[in-house]
């Protein structure tokens, strides 16, 4: 069945099931492979996506739930916060295998469009749920300090 969804400021049509996750459909009918698959039951946060501005888990979200809202990838996320962490991931050296990394990077430039200065706590519950198997969280908790202060600038 075609669906149509807009990804990354562009209106797509899918031919898929309507059960079929965000998650694939990104993957496979649109070639956007930056998001991640890891678990596939929401609990690591390699497939965070934003939905309408907001970072959902598009592993557990079925194609047809998603109606008229747009969805940003890793590929599309874009604005100051974007960059600044972009930027600070790289000072930071923050990615080892790069696997979490799509995700670890949207849920920090969720957290900074909501929060300007946040605290270690406030990190801590953004990036809940985002699993990073090589362990690099205290860099990527400083990453998000350094990204918050170059936004300030």
């Amino acid at each position: 069945m075609a669906l149509a969804v807009k990804v990354n400021g562009t209106m797509q049509s899918v031919d898929v099931d309507n059960d079929a996750p965000l998650l694939w459909v990104l993957r496979d009918a649109l070639g956007l492979t930056g998001t991640k698959f890891g678990c596939g039951v929401a609990q690591c946060g390699a497939c965070t996506v934003f939905v309408d501005g907001k970072p959902m888990r598009s592993c557990a979200l079925p194609i047809s739930a998603l109606g008229t809202r747009e969805v940003t990838t890793i590929e599309g996320v874009s604005g100051r916060e974007a960059e600044a962490v972009q930027q600070a991931w790289i000072a930071r050296d923050v990615p080892q295998c790069g696997y979490c990394q799509s995700g670890q990077v949207m849920s920090a430039v969720a957290l900074l469009k909501q929060v300007k200065k946040p605290s270690d706590r406030d990190i801590d519950l953004a990036m809940n749920g985002n699993v990073c198997r090589c362990a690099t969280y205290v860099r990527i908790r400083a990453a998000i300090h350094d990204a918050a202060r170059a936004l300030e600038g």
